[in-house]
């Protein structure tokens, strides 16, 4: 798949059939997430893949409007050293794992993290040091069902030239 197409095609995906995601697959999702851009090449995220079913039960608990977490294969939790752009860079790797997945064929939801009241809960579920920020929580899977179609802007009525 282009990369035009797969950022055309990638989609919101909360329902995920009961199938197993490839280790080699979570780990191309990481791979990529590992080229985003960073500011000043700080390259301050670190991932967690959880496919442990405990684990990620206790997760999508946790969270706001993350429940179906449990449904997915497996979450990628996103972290970031809490320097100046981590949430910049964060954002910029959790994109990139968004459409790598729709190139593979997988589906997959950003969930937020940074700011949530949970995002400490799930530092302490996951074992994470002090002086890390959660970025996103993202569940992976085969999508169940057909891909949702979703309206966009169109460009005409969103895109300014020189000035608004």
């Amino acid at each position: 798949m282009e990369a035009r197409e797969a950022i055309n095609s990638r989609r919101s995906i909360r329902q995920f059939e009961r199938r197993d995601v490839p280790r080699e697959l979570l780990e191309q999702l990481v791979d990529a997430a590992r080229l985003a851009p960073t500011a000043n090449n700080a390259q301050p995220w670190e991932f967690i893949v959880v496919t442990d079913d405990s684990i990620k039960n206790r997760i999508a608990a946790s969270t706001d409007h993350g429940k179906f977490i449990a449904d997915a294969n497996a979450v990628i939790a996103v972290f970031c050293k809490d320097t100046k752009y981590y949430l910049e860079d964060g954002c910029g790797a959790t994109t990139t794992i968004l459409v790598a997945a729709t190139d593979l064929g997988l589906g997959t939801c950003w969930v937020a993290g940074d700011k949530k009241p949970y995002c400490q809960e799930i530092m302490n579920i996951l074992n994470v040091p002090a002086g890390y920020k959660l970025v996103s929580l993202i569940p992976v899977g085969y999508p169940a069902g057909p891909t949702p179609k979703v309206s966009k802007r169109p460009l005409p009525e969103l895109l300014h030239w020189d000035r608004f």
